[in-house]
């Protein structure tokens, strides 16, 4: 490798704290560097991760990078290699200790589940007004003061359009659906 002047000048001016100088031999080896780490580890987003921590331990140690020939990529390809095998070795030991953990049957998310049954389909076919009383009130349990602060408008009109929307949400639910449901006393 022939003498890199560049490299010994930036890097002095790194060893006083200057970022830009850092920056420069950064920009200088970066790819040099990426290519080394790609064939050290399999996923790009692995290889992103071994320059970043490269590149980290070269501006924490930068008191004990050693040159070689005026150069500092021989020291950083060996700091990849080094990063390259940590990361290989935690993914290792993450596996290994995922294959330990005790396996609990899946169980199904009801929450993902994207098909709402009658009932959403009887809620979806509802005016937006209907809706946002249905969903506050109802779904979400906010009384009709807060549901009528929220929506703008009077208590009264949220208990009035409440009462319809329950009315048209019982209409459109088939009867193996619908569920009982106790007359509302007057509040």
């Amino acid at each position: 490798m022939s003498a890199n002047p560049d490299d010994t000048q930036a890097w002095c001016r790194a060893l006083g704290g200057d970022g830009a100088a850092f920056g420069e031999i950064f920009d200088r080896h970066r790819d040099r560097v990426t290519r080394h780490s790609r064939r050290l580890v399999t996923s790009s987003h692995d290889v992103d991760d071994v320059v970043a921590v490269t590149f980290l331990e070269a501006w924490r140690k930068r008191e004990k990078v050693r040159l070689v020939e005026g150069s500092v990529l021989p020291w950083l390809l060996v700091t990849a290699t080094h990063s390259a095998q940590n990361l290989s070795r935690g993914i290792r030991r993450h596996r290994a200790l995922l294959q330990r953990l005790p396996v609990d049957p899946i169980q199904p998310d009801h929450a993902q589940n994207s098909e709402g049954g009658a009932a959403s389909e009887a809620l979806t076919a509802l005016s937006l007004a209907d809706r946002q009383v249905i969903v506050l009130c109802v779904l979400e349990g906010f009384s009709t003061n807060e549901a009528a602060a929220a929506l703008g408008v009077p208590p009264g009109t949220v208990k009035s359009r409440l009462s319809r929307a329950k009315q048209r949400l019982a209409q459109r639910v088939t009867p193996q659906t619908r569920m009982t449901t106790q007359p509302e006393e007057a509040k």
